[in-house]
């Protein structure tokens, strides 16, 4: 690792057979106020992380019309536009915000195509590149949820459908209405609940995007970490990374700072002993 390293030191994926990013991007929940509610303490500084991210190679970076809600999109069309060309902006929609830590589903057919237009609106495009279902809603049949998606993308307002904290199942339920690009699910050292959403995809081509990626659990990452001179979350990173060559991890943080580190472990290689130390 040196202090020159970019996104692209961590390889490319290719999402959906047509939009080929580097293998480290950006989640831009963080740049939003605690409890991901409201405005950033800092509202300069959340642009500079976006600015910084781009210029260090980042090119796919993930958010959500619930962040804030509605402020992380509109920093990142603020910040951004207009876009480098080949920048991918991932949204997500079907969780709505009651206050800071309140998420709640919301699938109804009505409901994703006014966050679809919020979404376009703030981020100042005529189509979002991928967009994922934020969560299944239970109250919604998952066919309908899925099938407005579909009709939206039919529109030309969206490119690809991904989906997030999703089962195998359901992954299977949604696969059988459309092609599913993506999916998003909690998956870090500490919590590995979804490796056989990861084994799904990796069977089907499908890019796997963990969130919560910098959470461990294990005493072996302090150790890892030490022996090779980096911090924790550049472990935890490096982990994620070598897991699938279909993993996307989207670490995100409202820090200049703590961007350059995360996007420093893009070039960080664990031998089999550190993953076995890992692994166990």
């Amino acid at each position: 690792m040196t202090d020159s390293t970019t996104a692209a030191a961590a390889g490319t994926i290719t999402i959906g057979g047509d939009l080929t990013v580097n293998r480290l991007g950006f989640g831009a929940m963080r740049i939003t106020g605690d409890g991901i509610w409201g405005e950033p303490k800092d509202p300069d500084e959340a642009k500079r992380v976006l600015r910084r991210a781009v210029e260090l190679g980042v090119n796919f970076i993930d958010t959500a019309d619930s962040y804030g809600p509605e402020v992380s999109e509109r920093l990142i069309g603020e910040a951004l536009h207009p876009y480098p060309d080949d920048l991918v902006i991932a949204t997500k929609g079907g969780l709505t915000r009651g206050g800071p830590g309140d998420w709640r589903a919301d699938g109804r057919p009505q409901h994703l195509r006014e966050a679809i237009e919020g979404s376009l609106s703030r981020l100042k495009l005529d189509r979002i590149d991928l967009y994922q279902f934020h969560r299944p809603d239970r109250r919604v049949p998952l066919e309908d949820s899925i099938g407005t998606l579909v009709e939206l993308r039919d529109e030309g307002k969206i490119r690809h459908i991904g989906v997030s904290n999703f089962s195998v199942p359901q992954l299977e339920t949604a696969r059988a209405i459309t092609e599913v690009v993506s999916v998003q699910n909690r998956h870090n050292l500490g919590d590995r609940s979804s490796d056989d959403v990861l084994t799904f995809c990796e069977q089907n081509g499908l890019a796997f995007l963990p969130w919560a990626p910098l959470q461990n659990a294990s005493g072996a990452v302090e150790r890892v970490a030490t022996s090779l001179g980096v911090t924790v979350n550049q472990v935890a990173l490096a982990w994620l990374l070598a897991q699938s060559p279909w993993m996307l991890p989207i670490p995100g943080t409202g820090s200049v700072a703590h961007l350059e580190e995360n996007v420093a472990a893009a070039s960080l290689r664990l031998g089999d002993e550190q993953l076995a130390q890992l692994n166990g």
